[in-house]
């Protein structure tokens, strides 16, 4: 697979760093012709792309057919609050309500009906799950976390999202952490602007960071994909945040995602950012910067989930940079060669099958029920 992708042109080296998403529910001129000029080596899939269970497998077959390397067909599927597929199954539980029933079982209940939902569909990843630690002082906090979060402490988080990955990817669907190095204690919801997180290089060892340092020693290496957060960590990036510099978001930041995440907790997989249109990005710096800061701070791919006109920016500016030697070869081919991994383990989608996706949606709904849970919050 790396010597697949190394062996495109450049533009398509380059397109394979992006993770997009689409305007709307099918592939029209505007939406295919987006695709044909990126060549994104991933989709994000959103609630305004989700129409019925047989459109939207429907678009994503199409996006496979069009593009010439197999795709990443992502999704944030958690449930709760951030649940994409309401539309056309029983809504999720949050994971603040699976954690408060102390149901080990129903994480890893949920990991799997999400697990084969998202195959019958057509997907091959989710973003999920969070590892926010959530305590009380933290859950008065307007981050936008409160519900999303399994756990108040390093070992209820790990447990819970250690069960729900092992449901989750025993389907052959692969997840994702996010949103590294923790945002739980921002004060503020990253959409927004960005949350900054006062925590000590040590806290954060100990508190938000010790649940990805035990996934990520786990001798079946299950942890494949790290999404990285926008927050501002004023004292872990020292030079900047402490000497009179400008506070740089985790995800554009060498510190965090090359010195911290790779050097020294050692992981070796796959990176990517959170939205680059969100507020704490958009209100630090234009898609241009922020597209080569990102590759530059080691992240091998960017995330943008809305405009097409953004994300042709991003990929435009990328290219450039690349054709112009600012983007080096050798670094342009660890990030391939962490995608082509990835890719290399992607699973071909399960036969679209209604009487089976009834099946699972009826199971979330008796999930739900012995969770006394209905979407918005408990009954």
């Amino acid at each position: 697979m790396f010597e697949a992708l190394t062996s495109l042109p450049l533009e398509q080296q380059i397109g394979q760093l992006f993770y997009i998403g689409l305007p709307g529910t099918e592939l029209d001129a505007d939406t295919r012709a987006l695709l044909e000029e990126i060549k994104p080596g991933g989709v994000i899939i959103f609630g305004r792309n989700v129409g019925t269970p047989v459109q939207l497998r429907g678009l994503l077959d199409d996006i496979r057919a069009l593009l010439p390397v197999e795709p990443m067909l992502g999704i944030d599927q958690e449930g709760g609050l951030v649940d994409r597929l309401r539309r056309i199954c029983t809504p999720m539980p949050a994971a603040r309500t699976i954690r408060q029933h102390g149901d080990l079982a129903g994480a890893r209940s949920l990991g799997r009906i999400t697990g084969e939902v998202l195959r019958l569909l057509g997907f091959n990843m989710n973003f999920a799950p969070v590892m926010s630690i959530m305590t009380d002082e933290r859950d008065l906090l307007s981050n936008g976390l409160y519900s999303r979060s399994y756990g108040r402490s390093p070992g209820e988080v790990l447990g819970y999202t250690t069960v729900y990955m092992r449901g989750l990817q025993g389907t052959g669907l692969l997840g994702c952490l996010k949103h590294f190095p923790g945002i739980g204690a921002g004060e503020v919801d990253s959409h927004e602007e960005m949350p900054i997180v006062h925590l000590t290089h040590d806290d954060l060892m100990q508190q938000d960071l010790a649940p990805y340092i035990e996934l990520f020693q786990r001798e079946d290496d299950r942890v494949r994909c790290v999404m990285v957060s926008h927050g501002g960590f004023p004292n872990i990036d020292i030079r900047q945040g402490v000497a009179g510099g400008t506070l740089v978001p985790a995800s554009l930041n060498h510190a965090i995602v090359t010195t911290l995440l790779r050097d020294e907790l050692g992981y070796k997989h796959l990176v990517v950012t959170d939205d680059l249109e969100m507020g704490a990005i958009a209100k630090h710096c234009e898609i241009e910067e922020g597209a080569v800061r990102a590759f530059e701070a080691g992240q091998d791919m960017l995330l943008i989930c809305s405009r097409p006109d953004i994300i042709r920016r991003g990929y435009q500016t990328l290219l450039k940079s690349a054709r112009e030697g600012r983007i080096k070869t050798e670094r342009l081919h660890q990030s391939l060669r962490r995608i082509a991994d990835f890719k290399s383990l992607v699973q071909p989608p399960l036969p679209f099958d209604a009487a089976r996706f009834k099946q699972l949606s009826d199971e979330v709904e008796l999930l739900n029920h012995k969770l006394n849970y209905s979407y918005g919050g408990r009954i």
